[in-house]
């Protein structure tokens, strides 16, 4: 079945529409590396970032984004939550990513950020992404895993 897909810019109205439904396990992590409930994580990711709304079917269904961590190395920090949408499109979640991966390096040669080492679906994708992941981190006593994206050059 075909979906009808729209990518706009972020909007705070579109915090609370996801946060409803957002996914268990994104809910989960944003809450461990946070200590932040989906509408405050969805609107402090919104606000320092630039962040983009996937509308599937005229409905928020992903909200993503990358800001400034390190400006002078040229650093950025990315970031996508969603709702169970992600896994009923997934074909189309991962061919997007995929395709759209390159547009988010506007400003930043690297991009990083951590991963609840409890949310395997999300480890799988960014490694399909090709992510290299630097190591396990502690944050509020859960294992998170640093991952990092780099720039692909074409030789």
């Amino acid at each position: 079945m075909a979906v009808e897909v729209e990518i706009v810019p972020a909007r705070g109205k579109h915090c609370r529409s996801i946060a409803r439904r957002m996914r268990a396990a994104d809910v989960a992590e944003v809450w461990r590396s946070g200590r932040l409930g989906p509408v405050a994580a969805l609107r402090r990711s919104m606000d320092n970032s630039t962040a983009f709304t996937v509308l599937i079917d005229g409905r928020p269904e992903i909200m993503y984004g990358v800001g400034d961590l390190n400006v002078l190395a040229g650093i950025g920090g990315v970031w996508l939550l969603g709702t169970d949408a992600i896994t009923r499109n997934w074909r189309w979640f991962l061919r997007a990513t995929a395709e759209g991966l390159p547009g988010l390096f506007t400003r930043h040669e690297v991009l990083r950020n951590v991963v609840d080492r409890d949310n395997a679906a999300s480890i799988r994708w960014l490694g399909w992404l090709g992510a290299a992941f630097l190591g396990d981190i502690d944050i509020h006593g859960h294992p998170f895993v640093l991952f990092e994206l780099r720039r692909r050059r074409d030789v």
